[in-house]
């Protein structure tokens, strides 16, 4: 076990601190429009599926999945997860539950912001 969490440890630091430099380089470029979260969005997914993709054709070991999947990719990004979910909730043929997921997922995702937001600005006012 401890084997597995330093992996996924590893993996999130190194996805974490690549986020970190490469959205600090390209989130300046446009006004109104995260240059450098969307790459990495972009990004994480294609590499999420290519590992993924790799693990199905035996290429990749269940502990070098953990180190780029669930540590490198959910370091780097939680939107690939998010995108690997829906295509396996597609992949499944439940639409209504796929629909479902992707809006409740944006749409309360964005209200808990706002709600953290407000409860902070409520609390130290």
């Amino acid at each position: 076990m401890f084997q597995k969490l330093l992996f996924v440890f590893l993996g999130g630091g190194l996805g974490s601190v690549l986020r970190f430099l490469i959205s600090k380089h390209f989130n300046t470029a446009f006004e109104n429009f995260y240059l450098g979260t969307f790459l990495v969005n972009i990004i994480g997914c294609l590499l999420i599926g290519i590992f993924v993709g790799m693990e199905l054709k035996y290429i990749l070991s269940k502990p070098n999945l953990l180190l780029l999947v669930t540590g490198f990719c959910g370091g780097f990004t939680t939107f690939s997860a998010f995108a690997l979910e829906n295509y396996n909730i597609f992949k499944s043929e439940h639409y209504f539950s796929l629909l479902l997921y992707i809006l409740l997922s944006i749409v309360l995702g964005i209200l808990a912001v706002a709600l953290g937001i407000f409860i902070v600005k409520q609390l130290f006012n």
